[in-house]
């Protein structure tokens, strides 16, 4: 069992002030009161405005968020209702040492019980029902694949050293397969590992290393994954809605629908917003020498299209960057310290896949997954069909899902890695087909009986989400390609979320997300509560030497 974060330190709900921070805000109210200004209102946007509070000493009435949706939240989304179906595009793992996040969410209420805080929530939660997956792989005709074999060859295992032991900046421009053999991409390993984070053979060698070094203490318990927790509920209702009102209750004020067109510089050496001007016709803020910005670039979820039960997505509008690319494709052009955001949404073939979520009105899948697993539904962690084109992975998670899920409703969750493949049973990409077939297709796979499919598809709605720039921050790239958080230079701007860069840390997580924010408010303000360093259990010789013990099992 992966270690536990200190349960008596994330119960708390609040955070002692740290040393200065009265200071600082001393030194705030006697200039003109400063104010910050948030582009978006994603899980970065919404942890700096915490951490502004927090440890920088600001009013809450002085911080705004723009969000050019009408829902908070950003990519930790959930919606819908149980009679047209739930809908949510995806789901984030954490572990035990997202210690940025679970500092953060230490001073969070829950949803359930405001005496206890969002961190303990989900801790508690870990210790009630703990993944111990005992079907992680599933080949055809629905046979489970024991996963406690990696499936090494010996040069697999050189090939996974030698990666560790390449120096970052060499694979600057590399792909997964410049490094390791095609038969790599055919192990167990591999199908675990993809499927885990979402990763593809294309994707950029920098960020798969960044990712075996990060979670190396998790190879002993991969194929159970019993190292992995999750929230109570979906992230939305478990972080989003209680940060959401945190912040609110303290004036925050969020303004949705609300796109930033551009920022205005100020002319000459280093880097100052002056002016942030939006779409539409709003009248544009003045930003004083004192105040911050702190801007969202990119998003994983843009453009995302939703299908139904009986409809598949449309297409989605790629033709053009959507807002949140528009704006830093602006901000970046003839400043190369500003990152080159083409790199992440010029190549949506390599960076789109596919989630569904299924809502159903009768027990008899879930049933029929506690006999075939042996786990009591929300026990049993992912399940990959590692015999499907589309390479579909299903996540059965403890209901409710939903904090206001009725009883008698239940929700399960997948994802497509190649949705533009045809299936094996519905003769069409995955891209093409309604909720209905994808549904029909997996349980095909699982090889599920006749009269369960039936009752399955007849009380059962599934909603298909096509997401096309869903890894794009997995795309292959250089240094350089992503902003630092604080750019040299920058007086009052700071870059926030899965698109500014943290050296050692692994993107498409929360906790990276968090510290961006709370790295960017330390180092605006110079505030004395730095982020804590980034967990390096590769540095650990006795985790190196479980995880080679991992690798080398028969």
């Amino acid at each position: 069992m992966a270690h536990r974060p200190a349960r008596a330190a994330a119960a708390r709900l609040s955070v002692s002030a740290p040393t200065g921070v009265e200071q600082r805000r001393a030194r705030v109210q006697e200039s003109v009161m400063a104010k910050a200004y948030l582009v978006g209102s994603g899980i970065a946007a919404l942890s700096a405005a915490a951490f502004l509070i927090r440890d920088g000493g600001f009013s809450g009435a002085d911080i705004h968020l723009f969000e050019e949706q009408e829902e908070v939240g950003g990519s930790l989304d959930a919606g819908g209702t149980p009679q047209a179906g739930y809908t949510m595009r995806g789901g984030r793992m954490f572990e035990a040492r997202f210690r940025c996040t679970f500092d953060l969410l230490a001073g969070v209420p829950s949803l359930d019980d405001p005496s206890k805080s969002a961190t303990q929530d989900i801790l508690d939660s870990h210790e009630e029902s703990p993944w111990d997956d005992a079907a992680r792989l599933v080949t055809e005709g629905g046979r489970i694949v024991d996963g406690h074999a990696m499936g090494f060859s010996e040069r697999h295992r050189l090939e996974l050293v030698r990666c560790l032991a390449t120096p970052e900046r060499m694979l600057d421009g590399k792909r997964i397969t410049d490094c390791f053999a095609e038969d790599f991409f055919t192990t167990d390993f591999w199908y675990m590992w993809c499927t885990t984070f979402a990763f593809e053979p294309w994707h950029s060698a920098i960020e798969f290393r960044r990712y075996l070094k990060r979670f190396v203490h998790l190879f002993p318990e991969f194929e159970t994954m019993s190292g992995i927790y999750r929230t109570r509920y979906n992230q939305y209702d478990s972080i989003v809605r209680p940060l959401t009102a945190w912040l609110r209750d303290r004036g925050v004020t969020i303004h949705t629908g609300c796109r930033v067109a551009d920022l205005s510089l100020k002319p000459g050496d280093g880097t100052t917003v002056q002016r942030i001007l939006f779409a539409g016709g709003r009248e544009e803020i003045p930003v004083a020498p004192e105040d911050l910005v702190f801007v969202t670039n990119g998003s994983m979820t843009a453009d995302s299209v939703y299908g139904s039960h009986t409809g598949a997505p449309p297409a989605p509008h790629t033709g053009r960057s959507p807002g949140s690319w528009l704006l830093w494709h602006r901000l970046a052009r003839g400043r190369e310290d500003f990152g080159h955001p083409a790199v992440f949404d010029g190549n949506v073939k390599d960076s789109t896949w596919e989630s569904f979520t299924v809502t159903a009105e009768d027990p008899a899948f879930l049933d029929w997954m506690e006999t075939f697993t042996g786990r009591t539904t929300g026990r049993g962690g992912l399940l990959t069909l590692t015999a499907s084109n589309w390479l579909l992975t299903l996540v059965v998670n403890r209901q409710p899902v939903y904090q206001r899920q009725p009883e008698g409703v239940s929700v399960w969750w997948g994802y497509g890695l190649f949705p533009d493949r045809p299936g094996n049973f519905v003769q069409k990409p995955m891209s093409e087909c309604t909720g209905e077939e994808i549904l029909h297709e997996t349980l095909r796979h699982l090889n599920v009986d006749a009269d369960v499919t039936d009752r399955v598809l007849a009380t059962s709605t599934a909603i298909p989400c096509l997401m096309p720039y869903i890894t794009s921050q997995f795309l292959v790239r250089s240094h350089g390609d992503r902003p630092q958080v604080v750019p040299k230079g920058s007086t009052n701007l700071a870059f926030i979320g899965q698109f500014a860069e943290v050296p050692d840390d692994v993107v498409f997580t929360v906790e990276y997300s968090v510290r961006t924010a709370w790295t960017a408010v330390a180092q605006l303000l110079k505030t004395d509560k730095q982020p804590p360093a980034v967990y390096k259990g590769h540095h650990d010789p006795h985790i190196l030497a479980k995880a080679l013990h991992t690798m080398h099992r028969r």
